[in-house]
């Protein structure tokens, strides 16, 4: 009888053993996929829902596009006024801004899990698309030369002698330095900011500047401190489409927000946001 016992102790152990060492093999040699199982990360679109809010990452500072309007400390421009429709039609309720720079908008969306989606005049364009994922189109946009209201600069031609200032991260920081290369103008400098490069164009430290068109358009109209126009007779060079952007996995939510956007274009409440923001037909993507 003691042998017996002496035999099955002896075996439980072993059997213990066994398991241990092979419970550690399987953690080491599949530690992701037990990780991975163990938290399956929600839906991004769910658990947007389920909190009832969705995040949108912007250079709050870029007047038309999307931004803090300061007499109604509410979000308002192009962009705003379409997340806000997208947003309604999805049943969210709320919408939470983060200040980013244009310069690190994508980078920012990438890394901040806190942030579900990035928008603020962000061109459609192949290099921007190997690193996120982008909605329908919203509406196309193009640069405008600004200078002095009383600038002696009245064509392209006249910008040889020039410093052109350009808003850092933007498609026009390419455009300029081409201009600069080809001896079309003197030099280039780059702003953190669109209000920063108005400025010093207003302030005379730099004689002209490129700006999105729409940008410029408002900033026109709506500022009475400013005295700038638009160069004569110049043509764009360059002429993108806007959206939003959104993370490579989050197919779903990418997903549902072009359904809403192509609602919008169809029963026409995505051309009603553009003209009352300015805009008209040829901004039309």
């Amino acid at each position: 009888m003691k042998k017996i016992l002496k035999k099955l102790l002896i075996f439980i152990v072993v059997v213990n053993f066994l398991t241990i060492i092979l419970e550690c093999t399987i953690v080491r040699g599949n530690s992701k996929t037990i990780i991975t199982n163990a938290s399956i990360a929600k839906d991004r679109l769910q658990t947007i829902k389920e909190k009832g809010v969705i995040t949108v990452a912007s250079p709050l500072s870029d007047i038309s596009y999307f931004y803090i309007d300061n007499n109604t400390n509410k979000i308002a421009g192009i962009e705003a006024d379409i997340i806000t429709e997208i947003a309604k039609r999805l049943g969210i309720d709320k919408i939470e801004t983060k200040n980013v720079p244009f310069s690190n908008l994508l980078e920012k969306l990438n890394i901040d899990d806190s942030i579900d989606i990035a928008a603020g005049g962000i061109f459609i364009t192949p290099e921007r698309e190997k690193v996120v994922d982008f909605t329908e189109p919203l509406y196309k946009a193009s640069e405008s030369v600004v200078v002095q209201t009383f600038s002696n600069l009245n064509f392209k031609d006249d910008l040889k002698n020039g410093v052109v200032g350009v808003e850092k991260g933007t498609v026009y920081v390419n455009l300029a330095e081409r201009w600069k290369n080809d001896n079309l103008i003197k030099d280039v400098v780059i702003f953190e900011n669109t209000p920063e490069l108005l400025d010093a164009i207003n302030s005379n430290k730099i004689q002209a500047g490129l700006v999105d068109s729409i940008i410029i358009k408002y900033s026109l109209i709506k500022e009475k401190n400013i005295h700038l126009r638009t160069l004569k007779g110049y043509t764009p060079e360059i002429t993108e489409n806007v959206g939003i952007a959104v993370r490579k996995n989050d197919t779903t939510l990418l997903n549902a927000l072009n359904e809403k956007i192509n609602e919008m274009k169809a029963d026409g409440t995505l051309y009603a946001i553009l003209i009352e923001n300015g805009l008209d037909k040829t901004n039309m993507a």
